[in-house]
This record gives structure tokens, C-alpha cells and sequence, in this order.
């Protein structure tokens, strides 16, 4: 198993989207990049503590391989909105790929290229090594299956779309 952090705004939404893929075994939200030790959510709500709201995600890449699993994150955010996706805004809820891998640059480079390329505005998702996640409260964790009615930035229409996407037809 191979694992990537995304932050692609308001955690929730975008745990429950990646859980909807194939080939994701396990997901986990919580807060990377930070200045603290063990933040709260209350603490990072404040946006002094530098952490942003990610999914730690588990995935098997004979089934959904890094490239695939990067070009559905960019269906689920908007690359060129700084610190804000939909609603929400702070730069808790900025956009970013968090990698453990140096092997793992040259596909997210190939996929930032490629999207790149298809917008007029340039692209603001952060691209940093991991340097620290927490684990978010119990609550946070599965939010949406928990609360199926809860608040979500993320169309309900996308989370079917994942759960249909294929490898090879998402560009």
C-alpha cells in the first residue's frame, strides 16, 4: 500500500469523495504542515497554527495508481482558489499535495503539467514533502457516513462520478 495527503478544502467532503474510489483502502482526516504539536480542531479553526485540512489516503496502485488518484483530486477542487474551495475560507481550507516520496514528484509534476494546461489561471495547490499530520478528533473521521445530511462544499453528483471513475478515463 502506497499512501498521499490531499488537502482539497473542508476535510470531510473530501474523505468521503476519495473513500468513493476503487483502489482507496483506507482514508484518515486530519491536519498537515503545521507549526504545532498535536493541534485541535478548535486550535486550527483559529488559522494561526499554519496546519490545513487533509486526508491521509491509503490506496493500492495496481488498482487506483498515484496519477489517477491526482487527476480526481483536481475534479474535486478548484486549482486557482487561494485558501478558499466553495464556502469556506482560511487557509486551514487551501488546496495541496503532500507527499512521503520523492519518487512520487515526477507523476504529480506530470499531472500538474497536464491540468496546467487546461486552465487559464495558474494553479495555487501547494506541492510539499509531509512534515507533520494529526490525526483530527473521532468526530471528524467518516463525518458524512456518520452524518449523511451534514454540511459538504462538494456536489453530491461528484461522489457518484467517483464512484464510477476508471483509470482510464479520467484526464
Amino acid at each position: 500500500m502506497k499512501e498521499i495527503f490531499l488537502a482539497g478544502g473542508c476535510f470531510w467532503g473530501t474523505e468521503h469523495f476519495f473513500k468513493q474510489i476503487e483502489g482507496v483502502v483506507e482514508t484518515e482526516v486530519g491536519f498537515a504542515n503545521g507549526n504545532t504539536d498535536s493541534p485541535t480542531y478548535k486550535e486550527v479553526y483559529t488559522d494561526t497554527t499554519g496546519y490545513a485540512e487533509t486526508v491521509r489516503i491509503r490506496y493500492d496502485e495496481q488498482v487506483a495508481d498515484l496519477e489517477f488518484l491526482l487527476r480526481m483530486f483536481f475534479k474535486a477542487i478548484d486549482p486557482t482558489s487561494l485558501n478558499r474551495q466553495g464556502h469556506d475560507e482560511g487557509t486551514r481550507y487551501r488546496t495541496g499535495v503532500y507527499y512521503t516520496s520523492v519518487d512520487d514528484l515526477p507523476t504529480i509534476r506530470k499531472v500538474f503539467a497536464e491540468q496546467q494546461a487546461l486552465l487559464a489561471e495558474p494553479i495555487v495547490v501547494e506541492v510539499e514533502p509531509l512534515r507533520n499530520f494529526y490525526a483530527a478528533e473521532d468526530y471528524h473521521q467518516d463525518y458524512l457516513d456518520k452524518n449523511p445530511d451534514g454540511y459538504c462544499h462538494l456536489p453530491l453528483e461528484l461522489f457518484a462520478f467517483a464512484r464510477q471513475a476508471s483509470h482510464e478515463h479520467v484526464k
